[in-house]
């Protein structure tokens, strides 16, 4: 259970650059410096895929595959974070919550929106450095199930 009790505004800044260059890092292909942002035993979970990717390795190897793919397709992605709310959590934990708009240009365009996604995090303090424990991502285009008689 997340608290409601403001954050610093030191803290705010230290998670939003933390998140600039995290992103930049995925978007700039740069799956090491990504990976390296999560806890060794940290957990990404996404409602894309079945079972969650537990330890940096798991996580570094579905990062490394999926850069890999847009390195051949010759696409380039983007990883626009909006909305980043923090809270504080217990035991020191950070939750940060924000909705994240995943755009793609193919060569020679156009450029789109892939896909909106909510992104979950659970950041902990190690040796003074911010890092992911939990990333959950639910992709918007994929949340609903249909139902009958609509």
């Amino acid at each position: 259970m997340t608290s409601t009790l403001t954050v610093s505004a030191e803290l705010h800044t230290e998670v939003t650059l933390f998140y600039a260059r995290h992103m930049r890092a995925m978007d700039e292909g740069r799956v090491q410096d990504w990976t390296a942002d999560f806890a060794e035993d940290g957990v990404f979970e996404t409602n894309a895929r079945l079972d969650p990717q537990i330890g940096r390795a798991a996580i570094a190897n579905g990062a490394g595959a999926a850069a890999q793919k847009l390195l051949t397709d010759n696409v380039l992605r983007r990883h626009c974070l909006t909305t980043l709310d923090i809270r504080h959590g217990l035991d020191e934990v950070i939750h940060a919550s924000s909705y994240a708009i995943i755009v793609r240009t193919p060569p020679g365009g156009p450029t789109a929106v892939e896909f909106l996604c909510t992104c979950d995090d659970e950041l902990i303090h190690v040796n003074e450095q911010l890092l992911i424990r939990r990333r959950s991502v639910k992709r918007d285009d994929l949340v609903f199930t249909p139902t009958g008689g609509q």
